[in-house]
């Protein structure tokens, strides 16, 4: 064991010995150390307030918690991949200005429909300090820019592996359908009895039949469900009729959005699912503008002003008929359109910044624009074309990319804990019972 693990356990056991001293008028209670991890110590104040607020959660979902022995150990691993990916993030030099975290918190609230006050004053009526909740979303804001910058922005995608997945949907009958399912299951036990069998159809039919007159899908999951996915809801995800079990495959293309299969029995037990959504490989019809510009970015010698001033002299000029692609190669400060003319090609929503577009999408064809600002400095624009262009190749490649993506990142990001976990000295201080 190396000097540093030796210091940081040192550090722990005397901090837990300290904890032991109270006040001569009594003992203070004690704040157990539950976990070394590295140079940390996880406290058994923290594990406490973890695991009742978990149970909490899982409550306020409709599920009931595991036994409270293996709550906890849960709880605690997930307190340990904590602190290990916190010491690696300061370790890399991260952080959270206090700006950001604020803007943050800020955010979390008027996500919930609150002001700051209200959000603040609701977890503390909930038992939630506040001011460790933003220590929390500290954490995750630093756990978040790790990911992000060990896994997220390292994964590359190849156009041959683009290319390869195009070919193998190809090859498989073109992009399948895709359904998104949920599901309950009311299970049978293995070598159940024909009155065993025909009592757990009876529950299975009055949970369908519950479900029919309006019951929440989620809601009955959740306290009915024997699956693995019953804590989700039952939600099963996206799915393509490749990846369901056959017994659904069957009945998938019977269903419409929104519609609860009858019984659906398997050696597992009654099967109920439900379409909450379809989508099919469609074609994408894409609009696009061609437009060109003239850009004059103010500086040390150009005045606002001054930009917008010989902007709407070049645009009188481009209306008495001189023409826009001469003027756009002599005046605009945009290196990477004025050499062909001030041209932009086409483009679609989303390509340009904000006030760019919401300018360019009030002109007719042939219009040229009075001046406006945006980030880049000033700018007059004209609308050449327009066009729905059919941009399903685009969507499919975007499409393949981001599945590629995803797939990297979850089998990366697996990896990279595991190798975190294996190389960190963790010595747990707790009862297993």
């Amino acid at each position: 064991m190396n000097s540093r693990v030796q210091l940081s356990r040192l550090a722990c056991y005397l901090y837990g010995a300290i904890l032991l001293v109270g006040p001569v008028e009594g003992a203070i209670p004690i704040d157990e150390i539950v976990a070394v991890v590295n140079g940390d110590c996880v406290l058994g104040s923290e594990l406490q307030r973890d695991t009742r607020r978990i149970a909490e959660e899982l409550r306020q979902r409709g599920s009931s918690p595991p036994s409270p022995s293996a709550l906890k150990l849960q709880v605690l691993e997930r307190l340990v991949l904590k602190k290990i990916q916190l010491q690696v993030a300061l370790r890399a030099g991260l952080q959270v200005d206090d700006a950001a975290l604020n803007k943050a918190v800020a955010n979390i609230a008027a996500d919930n429909g609150l002001s700051l006050p209200q959000f603040r004053a609701i977890l503390e009526r909930d038992g939630y300090n506040f001011s460790q909740f933003k220590r929390d979303v500290r954490d995750e804001i630093l756990i978040t820019k790790l990911r992000q910058r060990e896994i997220d922005e390292r994964v590359q995608i190849t156009d041959v592996e683009i290319d390869d997945f195009l070919a193998t949907q190809q090859q498989q009958g073109g992009k399948e359908s895709e359904y998104h399912l949920a599901h309950i299951l009311v299970a049978l036990p293995e070598g159940a009895g024909e009155e065993h069998v025909e009592e757990t159809r009876q529950n299975a039919g009055e949970v369908l039949a519950r479900l029919r007159a309006g019951a929440d899908f989620h809601q009955a999951a959740l306290s009915s469900s024997d699956d693995q996915q019953a804590l989700e809801g039952g939600d099963l995800g996206w799915r393509t009729v490749a990846n369901l079990p056959s017994l659904f495959a069957d009945k998938v293309d019977e269903l419409h959005k929104g519609d609860i299969s009858e019984l659906i029995q398997s050696p597992s037990g009654f099967h109920i699912i439900k379409l909450m959504d379809l989508r099919r490989d469609e074609t994408h019809m894409i609009k696009q503008t061609k437009a060109r510009h003239i850009l004059i970015k103010p500086h040390e010698l150009v005045s606002e002003q001054e930009a917008k001033t010989r902007l709407s002299q070049l645009r009188l000029r481009l209306i008495g008929g001189e023409n826009f692609a001469e003027l756009a190669r002599s005046h605009s400060d945009d290196r990477a359109s004025s050499a062909n003319g001030g041209e932009l090609g086409w483009v679609n929503a989303g390509d340009l910044v904000l006030r760019f577009e919401e300018v360019m999408n009030h002109l007719q064809a042939g219009d040229i624009s009075q001046p406006f600002e945006t980030e880049f400095g000033w700018h007059i624009v004209q609308v050449l074309e327009r066009r729905d262009y059919d941009g399903t190749e685009e969507v499919r490649r975007a499409d393949a990319k981001a599945a590629i993506r995803k797939r990297k990142i979850e089998e990366e990001h697996e990896i990279w804990l595991r190798r975190l976990r294996d190389e960190a000295y963790v010595e747990y201080r707790i009862d297993s019972e």
